[in-house]
């Protein structure tokens, strides 16, 4: 990475330790931090499977002094654009003043007799920054069962930029340790930004 810190060299490590197209990666990611300081990242590989075929994908969340960075990386097989295997690699930088939530949600055993402290098995990580939002609709309707008036549409738009999910037994739990960390410094650094 750019810059050689202890947080830096973590990253680089975490990417080597994916498995997952380190150097393709790494490069990436190095570029759109350019010359900023981390503060937290999060590396964390996943593996779907899609009719006969196991795809591998990563997420490398990086967040800096003053903007959150996301790289998204994906194999594809080779097919009628490709006649090898390629990869394709995204990043996306977002100034931190444009992150409208940070959702943790937690997921923990026996909540009747949890221990502060106790790792939670599965943790989602819910971003939004306006960039995607969904949005749901549905016909309106009054309290009048035999009113045939149209009352026009009724719904809800959801920022829904980034969701990552993370458990102890699929990702192990220094993931899930990541995770919760990188979900509070970037939380504590939108919350900075506001006051």
């Amino acid at each position: 990475m750019a810059k050689t810190s202890t947080t830096t060299q973590g990253l680089r490590a975490a990417i080597e330790r994916s498995g997952y197209y380190p150097a393709l990666v790494a490069e990436a990611v190095e570029a759109a931090i350019g010359g900023d300081t981390i503060r937290s990242y999060l590396v964390h590989q996943e593996t779907t499977f899609d009719a006969n075929e196991v795809r591998r994908h990563v997420t490398v969340l990086v967040l800096t002094g003053n903007r959150f960075i996301v790289s998204h990386t994906d194999e594809q097989n080779a097919d009628t654009t490709s006649p090898t295997p390629y990869a394709t690699t995204s990043t996306e930088s977002v100034k931190l003043g444009r992150i409208s939530s940070v959702v943790v949600s937690r997921v923990v055993a026996n909540p009747e007799s949890y221990t502060p402290g106790t790792l939670p098995r599965e943790v989602v990580l819910t971003i939004g920054w306006g960039a995607v939002s969904r949005i749901d609709l549905e016909p309106a309707a009054c309290g009048d069962p035999n009113c045939e008036a149209d009352h026009g549409y009724t719904g809800n738009s959801t920022a829904d930029d980034l969701s990552l999910r993370v458990s102890e037994a699929g990702d192990g739990p220094e993931t899930v340790r990541q995770a919760l960390a990188f979900a509070q410094s970037l939380s504590e650094a939108t919350a900075d930004i506001t006051r």
